[in-house]
């Protein structure tokens, strides 16, 4: 253990009180994690009361952008202020959010408050694992960082459950209020625990830069949301996308003059640092694939309800939570996490490609199968990737390096999903008619004659015209509305072959389906690829002694003691002190 960490007092308590501070901090994860999939199946009674139908997805949005924008500002307000008041503020705005939400009035009420929540869980992720990095050495780190991934799976497993449940027998408000009183177990036990450090160094921060960064990423993230909606042409997704680019060219020219900026630049020096967020952001495009489309494919091409889809994601969840904790032991025990980084991102990338078998016909078990693939890849990578990136800082800059990788993290998931949906919306465009053909031929057939080219091509506009997700919410089978909105001199022809029609339609929507899957197995090889690039850094606690920033070996991929991991000398801070 180095100078800096003899200084750091949380790592000198007991590991009783340690593992209390974890358990209290996986709380307060837990739930941030949670409020990412209780709302969705609250939403269409929260819809019925308060109105504001095209409102709705700003819910989910609202939340989903305001907890990914401030995760670069609390990775840097807690290098300089410390993690203990940085991570109370983030649990206390969350539950005045979610108290807020509970009693809203209209909807705006509630985008506006949920916005307030997100800005609140922010906080949450990045700086919790800059807690476990306090708390214990680099060698032991591990197996605890591996409980992350077992939080975030176990959340997304009960959400929909928890969701349904309390709007079901308690109403919706319940959704938020369910926060409250596991909320404020968290926030005591970090409030009594977690030891208070003020860094030695005058806090400072760029507040130009801070400015740009918020409104380049609004634009950029609304952006890439307004993809499932528009064309990538259209200003509301290209016109959104270049202006947040263009506006984070300005961010990076302003950080690269900033005395203190937001985002230290010179850590994409450091190749470690660089490879291993790179790494994480193209795991997290080919991921979300998964979490996304196949619960859309078990609820429209297997008629599932939005709750049982989600436990049929359960053989994904276990392989997942499994090899993330797993994996975190066998680094701990080991001290090696090259070999598992690069085995786990290719087998997500074999994973994937096996998803791409997905068909109308094909069986639980090799969904199942091929589902526990994929999540035996993520796993190992929540943990692994995090050391990776710790073991390559210095200890004053560990808050900020982990909130960039779960800030790239985050962005990775939302420019994936963008991309896979503009992608399955143009092949299941033009996959609906190839298989639709044959059997509107045969209606055709039976129409008067010279009446035939042109009921074809109106069944062909009718059925591009029908959108699968509402068709689901409605009980209504594709066949079935198409049946409908024929005219009603076809309605006898048609009704017969209703059955033919939906699963004509569940082949192109599985097709389109396996070919996000493929899509997605693209970066996740990219992954594997740099993986290979990735250079360990022996992890201390293990026996020996390194020189370098925290979670560094001497000499080994890391930096020289007193100097950043890829540039100049710095003179070493000044010991944190506590209050």
């Amino acid at each position: 253990m180095d100078a800096a960490e003899h200084a750091n007092p949380a790592t000198s308590l007991p590991h009783r009180v340690k593992l209390q501070i974890l358990w209290a901090v996986l709380l307060g994860l837990f739930l941030s994690a949670l409020d990412q999939t209780v709302v969705g199946t609250a939403l269409p009674r929260i819809v019925t009361d308060l109105g504001g139908n095209e409102l709705y997805t700003w819910v989910v949005t609202v939340y989903l952008l305001t907890s990914t924008i401030t995760v670069p500002f609390y990775g840097k307000l807690s290098d300089l202020f410390g993690r203990r008041p940085v991570l109370l503020f983030g649990i206390s705005l969350f539950l005045l959010g979610s108290a807020l939400s509970g009693l809203s009035q209209t909807m705006w009420q509630l985008i506006l408050f949920r916005g307030i929540q997100g800005i609140g869980a922010g906080a949450m992720f990045p700086i919790a694992l800059a807690v476990i990095a306090d708390l214990f050495s680099p060698a032991e780190r591990s197996k605890y960082q591996g409980l992350f991934g077992a939080v975030f799976g176990l959340s997304s497993l009960v959400g929909p459950a928890i969701g349904g449940l309390l709007t079901d027998h308690f109403g919706w408000h319940w959704v938020f209020y369910v926060n409250l009183p596991i909320g404020f177990v968290s926030l005591y036990g970090i409030w009594r625990l977690l030891p208070a450090i003020r860094p030695g160094t005058k806090p400072e921060l760029d507040y130009l830069g801070a400015a740009i960064f918020t409104v380049a990423m609004g634009f950029l993230l609304v952006g890439l949301t307004n993809a499932q909606n528009y064309s990538w042409i259209s200003s509301q997704v290209g016109g959104f996308v270049v202006l947040g680019l263009a506006l984070a060219a300005v961010f990076l020219f302003v950080e690269s003059r900033a005395a203190h900026p937001i985002v230290p630049l010179d850590l994409w020096r450091n190749p470690g640092y660089a490879t291993s967020v790179a790494a994480a952001l193209l795991v997290s495009v080919g991921f979300f694939a998964c979490v996304v489309f196949l619960p859309r494919w078990f609820q429209v091409v297997r008629g599932d309800s939005a709750t049982a889809s989600g436990y049929l994601m359960f053989p994904l969840l276990i392989g997942l939570i499994g090899s993330s904790t797993l994996s975190g032991r066998f680094v701990s025990k080991t001290g090696q996490y090259k070999p598992l980084l690069v085995a786990a991102v290719a087998l997500l990338a074999v994973g994937l490609l096996l998803l791409t078998r997905i068909s109308a016909d094909s069986s639980t078990l090799e969904v199942a199968l091929s589902m526990v693939v994929a999540g035996l890849g993520i796993g190992p990578t929540l943990p692994i990737l995090t050391i990776a990136v710790q073991s390559s800082v210095p200890l004053n800059q560990l808050g900020v390096a982990t909130s960039n990788l779960t800030f790239f993290r985050q962005v990775g998931g939302s420019v994936g999903l963008s991309i896979a949906g503009t992608v399955f919306g143009s092949r299941l465009a033009s996959e609906v008619p190839r298989q639709l053909a044959p059997i509107l031929d045969k209606a055709a057939a039976a129409a008067p004659a010279g009446a035939g080219d042109g009921l074809r091509q109106g069944l062909l506009a009718s059925a591009a015209s029908l959108d699968p997700n509402h068709l689901t919410g409605v009980g209504q089978s594709f066949g079935q509305a198409l049946a409908a909105a024929a005219p009603a001199q076809l309605g006898p022809t048609l009704t017969p072959l209703v059955p033919q029609i939906d699963q004509a339609f569940f082949t192109a929507f599985s097709l389109s389906i396996a070919t996000i899957f493929g899509l997605a197995a693209i970066p996740a090889a990219c992954a594997a690829l740099l993986a290979l690039s990735v250079k360990p850094v022996a992890l201390r606690g293990r026996g020996h002694q390194g020189s370098g920033a925290p979670g560094q070996g001497a000499r080994s991929g890391g930096a020289p003691a007193g100097g950043y991991a890829g540039g100049a000398p710095r003179p070493a801070p000044p010991p944190p002190a506590m209050d």
